[in-house]
């Protein structure tokens, strides 16, 4: 078992987590000793995602849950509190950047949900040594999107979690992510289109990163290893943005 520095059954939330980078850190979340509360919105994938969890030995709960309703959100940490007081949180649910949404909405929705777990979750102090990572993308720092509520979004993911860590460093350490492209059942195909292919070329290493490559750079930042790492937009792209 890879060894991260992790309490073995600490609590870790992870919304998003039935498809994906969500699926895997939920799973790899598991594999290195944390009981996992599995968050999404589809009752069938995040159960699939909990049945692998379980089905290695791991301990796992699935919350099926709207990040978008305070109500659901609540109830979710309730629900999430049978396996006892989270230490750690993975805000990674939101829209897919394909949709087609009213700005103002999408920036509710993408941002406001994150900021909602966040807020709920620390509304009762978790355990001491508590982290999160928010999910960001280079769309929200180099890279621009057609979808101007997508990059608009993700660079308000990341400006909040600096908010968190300059501002709630006494009860929680925030960090975030931003992945690249990623061979997620989102963009299924993509990377054999003609525009998948050339954006690949200008990609150093040539290829899409694995759900799994995001996640365990989300557990690092997590665990008690990168317990000095406060505030950082980390970059998973195999070199894209400073090719741009």
């Amino acid at each position: 078992m890879v060894d991260l520095g992790f309490t073995p059954g600490d609590v870790l939330v992870v919304t998003g987590a039935g498809s994906g980078i969500g699926r895997a850190t939920a799973v790899r979340g598991a594999q290195v000793g944390l009981a996992v509360a599995a968050w999404d919105l589809n009752p069938d994938t995040v159960q699939a995602t909990v049945d692998e969890i379980t089905g290695a030995g791991g301990t796992a709960l699935a919350v099926i849950a709207d990040v978008s309703d305070p109500a659901a959100v609540a109830d979710g940490f309730a629900r999430t509190a049978t396996l006892g007081a989270a230490r750690y949180l993975v805000n990674n649910a939101g829209p897919p950047s394909a949709v087609a949404l009213d700005f103002d909405a999408a920036l509710v929705l993408a941002v406001g949900s994150m900021r909602r777990i966040a807020e709920t979750w620390l509304a009762t102090p978790p355990p001491a040594g508590a982290s999160l990572v928010n999910l960001a993308s280079v769309a929200g720092n180099l890279i621009g999107t057609a979808s101007d509520w997508y990059t608009a979004a993700k660079a308000a993911i990341a400006g909040y979690t600096r908010h968190l860590a300059a501002y709630r460093s006494d009860v929680v350490r925030a960090n975030a992510v931003a992945p690249g492209m990623t061979d997620t059942p989102r963009i299924a195909g993509f990377a054999d289109s003609e525009m998948g292919q050339r954006v690949l070329a200008r990609v150093p290493l040539h290829r899409m990163a694995t759900p799994d490559e995001i996640a365990w750079a989300i557990l690092f930042l997590l665990s008690p290893l990168a317990s000095y790492v406060n505030g950082v937009l980390l970059p998973i792209d195999g070199g894209w943005t400073v090719t741009q």
